[in-house]
C-alpha cells in the first residue's frame, strides 16, 4: 500500500503538483515561468487558493498541457474517488484539432503512468512527429491506424499493440472508420 498518495488526489492542486513534478520543475521554477510567488503557486497545489482563468491559462502553458485538462471534472461518489472513473465523467484532454479526441481514464493525474481513450477520426493525422520522453502502449480496439515510430510505418489492427520508448512517432488514419485505441503513458503527460 502506497503512503505517499495526497489524501484528495482528484483536486486541481494534486493534479498540478503531479503535473509539475512530472516535467522536472520546482515550485520556484513554475513560479517563475507565471510571474506568480512561490506561496501563490503553493497554496494553489495545496488547494488553499483558487487560480483564476487567467491563472489556469498561463498555468497550462508552462506545464504544456491543454487548459481543459486543469477544469474541474464530474465528482465521483465518495467511495468511487480515486478509483473509479465513469464513462460519462471522463475529462477531455488534449486538443481535437488534429482530428484526435481523448479523454483521460486514470481516476487523477497523481500515478506514476496515465491511461487514455483515444479516439482518432477517419481521415486525420498529425503531419509533425512528436518525441516525448515517456514510455507508451497502445492497445486498438476498433479500426485501423497507421503508427510510424523512429520512421518506420505501421498499419495497426483491432487487438494489436504497440510500443514507443522516447522515439519520434507520428500517426494517421486514412480510413474511413474511427480508430479507438487505449494508450498507457509514463510518466503522464497531461
Amino acid at each position: 500500500m502506497r503512503h505517499d498518495l495526497p489524501s484528495h488526489p482528484d483536486t486541481l492542486g494534486a493534479d498540478l503538483r503531479a503535473l509539475r513534478k512530472t516535467r522536472g520543475m520546482t515550485l520556484s521554477d513554475l513560479a517563475e515561468a507565471l510571474g506568480r510567488s512561490v506561496g501563490w503557486l503553493s497554496q494553489v497545489e495545496r488547494d488553499k487558493s483558487e487560480p483564476s482563468i487567467t491563472d489556469l491559462r498561463a498555468i497550462a502553458g508552462a506545464l504544456d498541457v491543454s487548459v481543459s485538462i486543469l477544469f474541474r471534472h464530474a465528482a465521483a461518489p465518495a467511495a468511487e474517488a480515486g478509483y473509479v472513473v465513469r464513462k460519462t465523467a471522463r475529462r477531455k484532454i488534449g486538443s481535437t484539432v488534429a482530428g484526435l479526441v481523448e479523454e483521460l481514464l486514470s481516476p487523477d493525474l497523481t500515478d506514476d503512468f496515465e491511461m487514455v481513450h483515444s479516439t482518432f477520426q477517419p481521415h486525420s493525422r498529425i503531419t509533425d512527429t512528436v518525441t516525448r520522453p515517456t514510455q507508451e502502449v497502445g492497445y486498438l480496439i476498433s479500426g485501423r491506424l497507421d503508427v510510424e515510430i523512429s520512421g518506420i510505418t505501421h498499419t495497426i489492427e483491432p487487438g494489436d499493440s504497440f510500443r514507443i520508448r522516447g522515439e519520434p512517432f507520428r500517426w494517421a488514419n486514412p480510413y474511413d472508420d474511427p480508430a479507438v485505441a487505449i494508450w498507457v503513458i509514463a510518466p503522464p503527460v497531461y
